[in-house]
Formats: C-alpha cells, sequence, structure tokens
C-alpha cells in the first residue's frame, strides 16, 4: 500500500532508510520522469498493510507539549 507520495526521490528514499532501519520492508515507485530545472522525480513509499501504521508513527512529526 502507498503510504506516502514525494515530489523528490531523495525524499522517498530517506523515507525508506528509516522503516527499513526498523525492520520494515519497503518499496519505492517512481511515478513519472525527471522534471527539468534539477527539481527531481516523483516517488511514492510503499509498505506492507500490515505495517502501515508502524511506518506511519515512525514518519510522523515529534508531538511537542
Amino acid at each position: 500500500m502507498t503510504l506516502r507520495t514525494t515530489s523528490w526521490r531523495w525524499e522517498a528514499e530517506l523515507m525508506q532508510q528509516l522503516l527499513e532501519a526498523h525492520g520494515i520492508p519497503t518499496r519505492i515507485l517512481d511515478l513519472g520522469s525527471t522534471s527539468y530545472f534539477g527539481a527531481g522525480s516523483p516517488a511514492a513509499l510503499q509498505v506492507y498493510a500490515k505495517d502501515r501504521w508502524t511506518a506511519l508513527l515512525l514518519l510522523s512529526p515529534i508531538e511537542e507539549e
């Protein structure tokens, strides 16, 4: 299942490294061709449905009081 989409592949790769460090298998799908002016290419980060909530918690911002 697609967890997140991003305009930059490097951002998807960073999220992938974080999740795999916690033992959550991931896959990155390219969503289009490389854009102009070095902006990168859109990508989607996918995880298994059973890992969805754990992955969302790991990628969510830290709550401040």
